[in-house]
């Protein structure tokens, strides 16, 4: 399954991603290791600072990933599942 990730650097992350900007890549291994997938990821302006598609089988394996990257203290993530629209749709029919 697929979702989709919004994340908020906190000042600390800030900090790291400034002195370390290839931090983003090594999260992204971890992540790998986890069970998470990393399908796309985009840096944005606003009230995020990245959104990113991920995929992982089980919605356990994601909030587990999710808690660890939160204790670190560097990011706040808020975290949607995704169904494809095609999909969706043919929930709605049956």
């Amino acid at each position: 399954m697929r979702y989709i990730v919004l994340s908020r650097l906190t000042d600390e992350g800030a900090e790291t991603l400034k002195e370390k900007p290839e931090r983003v890549k090594e999260v992204n291994q971890e992540l790998e290791k986890m069970g998470v997938k990393v399908i796309e990821q985009y840096a944005v302006f606003g009230e995020y600072d990245f959104v990113n598609i991920i995929e992982a089988d089980d919605p356990a394996v994601v909030m587990k990933a999710m808690v660890e990257l939160a204790s670190r203290g560097t990011i706040r993530t808020v975290t949607m599942p995704a169904i494809p629209v095609d999909e969706f749709l043919e929930k709605l029919k049956s």
